[in-house]
């Protein structure tokens, strides 16, 4: 399993239409064969951080999922960010 997790800095006063925008993204991803889980969400005490948290049973559907990646102006409203995927060897209840 693959946990992809971190933050995207954007405009504060874009976040909110940001996250908005990225709702066919998650809707499609939630979809995609392989997701576990996604959320793009605006961060509650930073208003210019969008938090990012994907799980993925592998590489090859994140990959599928993923395809050429962001349109050039989604990716242009991204000042910054800090996204690691993070291989998980075992689960088990909190």
């Amino acid at each position: 399993m693959l946990v992809i997790a971190g933050h995207l800095v954007v405009d504060p006063a874009d976040r909110d239409r940001y996250v908005a925008d990225c709702a066919t993204v998650v809707e499609a991803a939630r979809k995609a064969s392989g997701c576990l889980d996604f959320a793009l969400t605006a961060d509650a005490l930073d208003p210019g951080r969008v938090n990012v948290y994907e799980r993925w049973e592998s590489d090859e559907e994140l990959e599928d999922f993923r395809g050429s990646g962001l349109d050039a102006g989604t990716a242009a409203r991204i000042l910054d960010a800090d996204v690691r995927k993070y291989r998980i060897s075992a689960v088990e209840p909190a």
